[in-house]
């Protein structure tokens, strides 16, 4: 019987399964934590640039967008 356990406990101890699962999770929470954080702090001012290609953008189609079909 000290022999099963014994045997149990080494195997359970080799399996690395868990501690990787782990591992990933805690990894995937840091990656979250510093997306979130460069969102909260380049937001805005990536809004506004993607706002102005727009606005540029749609001023090239409309100034001479009609004349190629």
């Amino acid at each position: 019987m000290l022999r099963y356990i014994v045997r149990r406990a080494a195997g359970a101890a080799m399996d690395r399964k868990g501690v990787t699962a782990a591992e990933y999770a805690i990894l995937a929470v840091g990656v979250v934590i510093i997306v979130a954080g460069g969102i909260a702090t380049f937001g805005g001012s990536i809004g506004k640039a993607f706002q102005t290609i727009d606005s540029k953008i749609t001023e090239a189609t409309t100034a001479g967008g009609s004349g190629s079909q």
